[in-house]
């Protein structure tokens, strides 16, 4: 997270509860998103990249159980806490079986939900980039910009190091095509999520070397890229 504010995603379809939560997140000093429903949340999970997202249990259109299922069948490791007002045994084995990271239960203390919302954002933190970095005979100096290959000079674009730096980051997660457009480009459009392929096509025919059978640079199948390096 650097030095940013930590982005939380708020899935909850109370608006009361939604308001209170985002002010009091943002008096914390967060940057906060909400979304009304399930389908809307998981949209903005997949799009936006929030560092941990607070899921209501009971939703409409698509349930908080069935929105972190599919987060997870789709690679995201962003960290979920479940909030509900049903507090028996079997919804919240439920909920950590389908892969939440925590729950708790209505009412809740603000103060104590802060403290998880923390805690759990201090064990997600992504690994710091190094300053150099080697994968496969490559040799990465990320603070002069210089690259080579087998001991010569790779020639990469900046844009390429930053590709290269936040999947050094973010080394062995599935990162989609969403989040690489807002860190990498700075841009939150689906409309350009092409971009990022034929960037990474490039990036491939410089670092791989069966570029249309990559080895660190692979890709998951309806959710983004994954840097094995």
């Amino acid at each position: 997270m650097d030095n940013e504010s930590p982005k939380l995603l708020i899935v909850e379809d109370e608006p009361e509860m939604a308001l209170g939560l985002r002010d009091n997140f943002e008096f914390e000093g967060y940057t906060v998103s909400t979304a009304a429903d399930g389908e809307e949340g998981l949209r903005k999970a997949l799009a936006e990249g929030p560092d941990l997202i607070l899921l209501d249990i009971m939703l409409p259109k698509m349930s908080g159980l069935d929105v972190c299922r599919a987060l997870r069948r789709r690679g995201v490791a962003t960290p979920i806490l479940m909030l509900t007002a049903r507090t028996q045994e079997q919804n919240v084995v439920e909920g950590l079986e389908t892969g939440a990271d925590d729950y708790i239960a209505k009412p809740f203390s603000i103060r104590e939900l802060v403290a998880r919302v923390r805690a759990h954002l201090r064990r997600s933190a992504p690994t710091p980039c190094p300053d150099e970095y080697e994968f496969g005979g490559i040799h990465l100096d990320f603070r002069n910009y210089q690259a080579t290959r087998g001991g010569e000079p790779l020639l990469l674009s900046p844009r390429e190091f930053e590709l290269l730096r936040f999947f050094v980051r973010h080394r062995g997660e599935v990162v989609t095509r969403e989040q690489l457009l807002e860190q990498v480009w700075d841009i939150t459009s689906r409309i350009m999520t092409r971009t990022v392929d034929n960037h990474i096509a490039k990036l491939r025919q410089k670092v791989e070397d069966e570029p249309s059978d990559p080895r660190w640079i692979v890709t998951v199948h309806r959710s983004g890229y994954k840097f094995l390096g």
